[in-house]
């Protein structure tokens, strides 16, 4: 269950990556933040966001062209 949710639908890179970042600022460590996007560019993107930063991709999931991220904050 997650902690906070990003709405990040009808964004597109670099818009969902940098609100993310800004809001796991502020959440404490080990919480976990849901965020919905509509970019299929999002995928790859926070793949690649999560192994940089050091935060943990728990579930990635797709549902009419939703795509949900579930991040831990490192």
């Amino acid at each position: 269950m997650a902690d906070r949710t990003l709405d990040a639908r009808g964004l597109i890179c670099p818009l969902p990556i940098l609100k993310t970042r800004k809001t796991l600022e502020e959440m404490n460590r080990g919480q976990v933040l849901l965020v919905e996007a509509t970019d299929p560019a999002s995928v790859i993107d926070f793949a690649a966001f999560c192994r940089q930063t050091g935060n943990a991709l728990l579930t990635q999931s797709t549902h009419d062209d939703v795509y949900r991220f579930e991040i831990r904050r490192g």
